[in-house]
Formats: C-alpha cells, structure tokens, sequence
C-alpha cells in the first residue's frame, strides 16, 4: 500500500476498507495492530500468532520491533511455561489497542468527524513509527540529547527509553540536513551483523564508543550463524548475529547476561520528515 498526496482537493488523511489509515505520508499496519489485540485478548505471543496467522518467530519479531519504535513498551513478556509464557499489554498498548478500535467504528465517517470527537489522535505519531520497515535488524526510537560538530563529522549522543545511550558519528553534512538537535526525535539503525557481544565481566580494551548491556531473550540457532536477542536494561531489544562456535564457546544462553559493543560509526540515523 503506497501513500502519496491527494490531488484535486482531496482531504490529506483518508481511510480505506479494510481499515488503513493513510495520514501526512504514512501509512499504519493493521497486521501489527492485529497482533496486539490478540496478545491482549489471549495472554500469550504463541496464542496471538496463531489467532492471526502468523508464526511464532515473526510475531516476536514485530513485538521486539514495536517496543523499540514506540516511546514506551507496549507489550511486556514472561519467558517459561507452556507455550512460552505469558505476555500483556503495557497501559500505552492497551491505548493503541483502543484507539485502532475506535478508528475501526467510525470506518465510515469523515475525518473531520473524527477529529472533532477529540482523543485517540495523540497516538497517531506512535501508531507510524510502530510501521516503519528497515532493512537494518534493530531500529530504536531516541531523542538527541547532545550534539557536537567537528570540521567534517559531527558526534550525536542519543538517549533511548530506560536511558539507555548511543554515541553516533555522522557527517557534519547528514547532521544538517536532518537538522539533528537536543530535543530530535530520530531513529537509529544498527544492522545485527555490526554488533560484537561479549560477556560483561571481561575487561575488554576495544575502539567501540558504545557498550550496551542486557539478558538474552533468545537464541536461533542455524546451521552457520545464530541471531541472539536480548533485552537491553533500558527495555529496548537488540538483535545481534554471531556464529554458531561462538554462542558455544561464550556460553550464550536464555537469561545469561551480555554486552553489546557497537562503533559510533556503524549506526545509522533516520528522521521523521
């Protein structure tokens, strides 16, 4: 579904059956709201996946996504028991959850209308970036906290949610033009193969800015390389790909600890236009 500007005096937000609510150049997915309410409504990801068609693996990949472009986490997980365990939704999920299905009930009405009704709109903005596709395995959401520019590169400092930090160099140029300043809501991409892991008690002496440490979530294994999920203390989730030897040799498992250790300069940045 491709979003671009009305013409003939067409209203710039519109809606469309099935519900998607096309607003300002972006486009929501119905799938991932989906998703919520069903882990809403069955207590579990594995039973959410299954009430939508979707698989286990790609559910906690949307979730993972979600948590990390939304402000604050709207799904929180309990690993264990039978079919893995349990999962809810955060206050701000429930919100998202409610607001779809307002939208929902008023298919058929105008904008205005909605609009004039008051409340829901507030989460419009969060309700985007939970859409927002990258080719980069982690994208999390942060706000610039510091900016300092050099003669060709500029050193951006990020705060996550959990106040978490990020240490990113773009060029002065990029920093320009993205009008990158204390205050910017901004987007930072790490592909999984850039991130080293390490175990937190080893005293490593690396040229990497950034160590962010957390708890493995998940290990998939595959035949040359495993991808390692695991839970920043900030909340956020970063997804990381090693190799097989290595998640065996460094004792890599569910609920152990692990360090992340990315350069400033293997981050990327996007912005909200």
């Amino acid at each position: 579904m491709s979003i671009s500007p009305k013409e003939h005096n067409e209203p710039l937000s519109t809606f469309v059956a099935p519900l998607v609510l096309q607003l300002g150049g972006g486009e929501i997915s119905t799938r991932r709201l989906a998703l919520l309410d069903a882990v809403a409504e069955t207590g579990s990801i594995s039973g959410a996946a299954k009430r939508i068609g979707m698989t286990y693996k790609a559910a906690w990949d949307a979730i993972e996504a979600m948590n990390n472009l939304s402000a604050q986490s709207l799904v929180q997980s309990q690993h264990g028991g039978a079919g893995g365990g349990g999962a809810r939704l955060t206050p701000l999920g429930e919100q998202i959850v409610t607001t779809q299905k307002r939208l929902q009930s008023v298919l058929t009405t105008v904008l205005a209308q909605f609009e004039e009704e008051g409340g829901g709109f507030e989460h419009l903005s969060t309700l985007r970036n939970l859409y927002m596709k990258t080719s980069a395995r982690n994208a999390l959401r942060g706000m610039v906290e510091e900016v300092r520019h050099g003669a060709v590169n500029s050193e951006i400092t990020l705060r996550l949610q959990g106040d978490d930090y990020l240490n990113v160099i773009v060029t002065k140029g990029s920093a320009d033009s993205m009008g990158l300043a204390p205050g910017k809501e901004v987007w930072a991409l790490i592909k999984a193969s850039w991130i080293i892991l390490a175990a937190p008690d080893e005293c490593l002496r690396v040229s990497a800015r950034n160590r962010l440490c957390g708890t493995i979530k998940r290990v998939q294994d595959g035949a040359v390389n495993a991808e390692v999920v695991l839970e920043l203390d900030g909340g956020n989730t970063l997804a990381a790909i090693v190799t097989e030897g290595s998640v065996e040799s460094l004792g890599f498992k569910v609920g152990g600890r692990v360090c992340a250790l990315i350069k400033s300069s293997h981050i990327i940045l996007g912005v909200d236009d």
